[in-house]
Parts: structure tokens; C-alpha cells; sequence
């Protein structure tokens, strides 16, 4: 059953009492970790949860390796994003803006109440960047006594990506090799890997975003139909498990960094 895994890490707020959760929320340097994913088309073969699935686990993959040294919890991912920009292509479930902005604060100050002393946003997708920048400064504002951090967790990949992609830049946009290669990993059996149908990133600005590994300083909307007939784009056809492998392991050891530093920072 689905249900099985609910709470099943040794780190899941959702598996805890409420007892557990205050006492681990009072101990020094702890740290509430909140992934942030979304619910949006990515082309024909990824699942709708791509986003939510991926940040889910690499949450997990990071805090594990610490839950004998520091105290810290994952809450169950919020799986909804802002994404309007995919809801051309169907099976995308978008939140307004200030609507999500308003959960998120919600989720946080009631989480914050049992006395963690730092927060982080864990993002999983591109379209949340600034509306979990902008948490991030709304939740600080109220939360004096806790630090608030927010990271969109593939940005941690671009220091290191270029040794592992088999792609061009472009390869490693939306449903393309980064995330096929992750799930083909993580979750192999959500891949439809026969109706891999995706174009290569083409932003004609260029400052623009080339991929989710080389950003520019330049934001556009568009719908995700300028881009591409199926909803996804990049090199879904690159994509290996060996190479989500690698990724996910390194990734893991940057969030482990990350989540050390917070801890001694707050402890």
C-alpha cells in the first residue's frame, strides 16, 4: 500500500508523536526541513509528481545521513507548486501565487511552533524560485528567534553537473536528462521510457535560462507550449540510471554540508 511509506524514515514529521516532534524541535541547532514540490505536466514520460517525487527524496537523501547527529525533521512535501505556465498541456494542478505564499506561511509558523531553531525550503521546481524567495523573507519576518533559509535543490548540481552530463546545455531543462536520469534512479518504474519526445531549450533572449543548470539574468514568462510540442524539454533520451545515481550522491553530500552548517550555526 501507498500508505506504507508515510512516515517510514527514521526523519518523517508524519511518523512522529507530538511528543517526539516538540522534544526533537527543542534540542539545539535542530532544523525543520519542508519540501516544496509542484503537480505539472512533464511531457510523455515522467509523471505529473516529477517535481514533488524528486525534491521528496532528495530531502531524505540528505537528512538521513545526519539523524544520529542532529536534530532534525522532513514534514510531508507540499506537492502543489505555481505553475501556470504548464497548463496547456493538461494534468497540472497550480496554485495562485499568493494563495501558496499563504499556505506555505501557514504550514511554517504552526511546524515553528515547536521550537526548531532553523527552516529550510526545500524547492523542487523551477516556477517556485521566487515565491519561495519570497517565503523566505515573510517567514523570517515573523519567525525572529528561527533562521529561515530556502533552496531550490538542482541548483546545488551546477558546481559539479558538468562532469557527469552527457548533454549539450539545453539537455538538462524540463523532463530532460537531469530529472529522466534521477527517476530512472529513484523510481525506474514511473519512466515511459518507449515516448521520450522533448526539443532542446530555446529561449531566443540570451540572457535567459539555457537549462535548469545555466540560468541568466533574465526572467520571461512563456507557456510551456512556446517551447515544445510535448511538454518537455531537453534530452530525455541521454538519461541513465547510472547517471542519476551519480547526481543523487552528490547532491546528497552538498545538502549534507548544507544541513551540518545550519545545525553548528544554531546550535
Amino acid at each position: 500500500m501507498v500508505f506504507d511509506s508515510i512516515g517510514s524514515s527514521a526523519l518523517d514529521w508524519a511518523g512522529k508523536t507530538a511528543d517526539d516532534i516538540r522534544t526533537i524541535g527543542e534540542r539545539d541547532g535542530s532544523i525543520l526541513v519542508v519540501p516544496v514540490g509542484s503537480i505539472e505536466q512533464h511531457g510523455n514520460h515522467l509523471p505529473v509528481a516529477t517535481d514533488t517525487i524528486l525534491v521528496d527524496a532528495i530531502a531524505h537523501l540528505g537528512a538521513e545521513r545526519l539523524v544520529d547527529d542532529v536534530p532534525i525533521l522532513v514534514t510531508p512535501p507540499f506537492w502543489s507548486g505555481f505553475s501556470p505556465h504548464h497548463r496547456s498541456f493538461g494534468g497540472t494542478i497550480t496554485l495562485d501565487f499568493d494563495v501558496m505564499l499563504e499556505a506555505l506561511e501557514n504550514i511554517c509558523d504552526s511546524a515553528l511552533e515547536n521550537g526548531f531553531d532553523a527552516l529550510l525550503l526545500l524547492n523542487g521546481h523551477g516556477g517556485n524560485r521566487s515565491l519561495i524567495s519570497a517565503a523566505v523573507s515573510t517567514i523570517g519576518e515573523d519567525q525572529s528567534d528561527v533562521e529561515v533559509l530556502g533552496l531550490t535543490y538542482f541548483e546545488l548540481a551546477s558546481q559539479f553537473v558538468d562532469d557527469i552530463r552527457e548533454s549539450e546545455i539545453g539537455g538538462m531543462a524540463h523532463g530532460g536528462e537531469f530529472e529522466t536520469s534521477l527517476l530512472l534512479h529513484l523510481r525506474p518504474e514511473l519512466v515511459r521510457e518507449d515516448d521520450m519526445e522533448a526539443q532542446m531549450y530555446d529561449e531566443p533572449y540570451e540572457l535567459g535560462t539555457k537549462d535548469l543548470h545555466e540560468g541568466g539574468p533574465l526572467s520571461v514568462y512563456r507557456g510551456f507550449e512556446e517551447y515544445s510540442h510535448s511538454g518537455a524539454i531537453g534530452a530525455p533520451e541521454l538519461a541513465t540510471a547510472e547517471t542519476g545515481e551519480r547526481i543523487a550522491e552528490r547532491i546528497g553530500d552538498e545538502l549534507e554540508a548544507l544541513l551540518t552548517e545550519i545545525h553548528e550555526r544554531n546550535a
